[in-house]
């Protein structure tokens, strides 16, 4: 990994010492209310303030709710060209309807503009009926989800390419933190190549098939 992708790590805490042991008396039979997940629908998101192709400044972004709102103001300002590389998908990222409007009018509004998405691993996303992946069984033609192939030597991280300048980049993929660009051609470039490089010996995964069947 490159300085550009580094993020602060983290350091070893001290050892957690014994805590004495708690009390506790059952107050009966009682709901269980579980949080909701991140991007949950009933939240509301809201893109970023930048222009795709004129701000210039590096966005880094620690938290889940900093991450979408640049994935979507990036997705809603694409043009021509969305490449997303994932281990899973990220369902906290992209499993929102603000996020799956945004690609359909991106691949209806031109019958040239394609979306290709290629997974590390595609069984969280069927199972659990990631957005992205129904609606490509509406719009298969320019949207594409295909494996990364098991033999390939992929960096572990992720990430978004808009067009020719916009990049959203997480180089941790157990962690929110990354950063954003809205106009860095270079950067771009070299994210272009490896995708198109691991795209090239892509797989079909026989799950993805069933489901888009």
């Amino acid at each position: 990994m490159n300085d550009a992708d580094a993020l602060p790590g983290m350091t070893d805490s001290d050892e957690p010492q014994e805590l004495p042991a708690i009390e506790f008396e059952s107050p009966g039979r009682f709901a269980v209310h579980n949080p909701a997940p991140p991007a949950a629908d009933g939240q509301r998101c809201e893109p970023a303030p930048f222009k795709l192709g004129e701000h210039l400044a590096l966005e880094r972004f620690s938290q889940p709710e900093q991450a979408r709102a640049h994935a979507l103001a990036l997705l809603q300002q694409a043009r021509r060209n969305l490449c997303i590389f994932s281990d899973d998908l990220e369902p906290w990222l992209y499993h929102h309807s603000s996020v799956q409007d945004a690609c359909a009018r991106f691949l209806l509004a031109n019958p040239k503009n394609r979306l290709r998405i290629l997974l590390r691993d595609v069984t969280r996303a069927v199972k659990d009926g990631h957005r992205l992946l129904s609606l490509s069984r509406r719009l298969s033609s320019n949207l594409q989800i295909r494996k990364l192939h098991p033999d390939y030597p992929a960096e572990d991280l992720a990430f978004l390419l808009v067009d020719d300048c916009g990049l959203l980049l997480r180089p941790e993929l157990d962690q929110f933190a990354g950063y954003a660009l809205y106009q860095d051609p270079a950067r771009v470039r070299l994210r272009q190549a490896q995708f198109d490089q691991a795209w090239e010996t892509s797989i079909t995964d026989p799950d993805l098939r069933s489901f888009l069947l």
